[in-house]
């Protein structure tokens, strides 16, 4: 007596909704809206940092890699002048 498998779905598919191809690709901002990326505009940074400072990822933001990269930047020249903290205790 065999036992049959039911509801089974090729290895290494995803499940559900999820599927390659469904989620819409993220663009970067500064690309789009041709935006200068500068240290003394602080509350564009802050977009761009967590609450405990922590400089988000490309992949979360959307932002390209060379927008990245002057993003990082700005961010840590603003850090330096003290326009933005290091940290929040």
């Amino acid at each position: 007596m065999a036992i049959e498998k039911k509801n089974t779905r090729p290895a290494g598919k995803p499940a559900g909704k999820f599927r390659k191809g469904m989620m819409r690709r993220k663009v970067c901002r500064f690309c789009t809206d041709k935006m200068d990326i500068d240290y003394k505009n602080v509350s564009l940074l802050r977009t761009f940092v967590t609450d405990s400072g922590k400089i988000l990822s490309g992949n979360i933001t959307g932002t390209c890699a060379k927008h990245q990269r002057e993003l990082g930047q700005a961010v840590k020249r603003a850090r330096m002048l003290a326009l933005l903290p290091f940290s929040v205790n």
